[in-house]
């Protein structure tokens, strides 16, 4: 009887060969601190309908700073927030995206 373990570790070697592992690079920047927890407070009265945009962390240069949460009007944004976030940019440098609608 022939046992199969040899030709089907091959072949997962085989197949671990064409994987391309990018490096992992680190932001120079110190991480993003967890979002504050706040009390979310009732919309003021508007004709137009309104939406709570959560407090969040923006980079302004040497640090961050904490922008309060507010209500914005809806129209124009999307669904979801995204926080702000590091990325590596196209030009090689780290780039700050500030946090927006989705």
């Amino acid at each position: 009887m022939r046992r199969p373990i040899p030709g089907l570790l091959l072949a997962g070697l085989l197949m671990l060969t064409g994987c391309v592992v990018a490096p992992v690079r680190e932001s120079p920047y110190p991480p993003v601190p967890p979002a504050r927890a706040e009390v979310v407070p009732r919309p003021p009265v508007s004709e137009r309908p309104l939406t709570w945009q959560p407090g969040h962390w923006d980079w302004v240069g040497n640090g961050y700073l904490w922008r309060e949460g507010e209500w914005v009007p809806r129209a124009g944004h999307g669904g979801m927030w995204q926080d702000g976030f590091w990325t590596y940019g196209e030009s090689g440098g780290w780039v700050w995206v500030p946090g927006h609608w989705v």
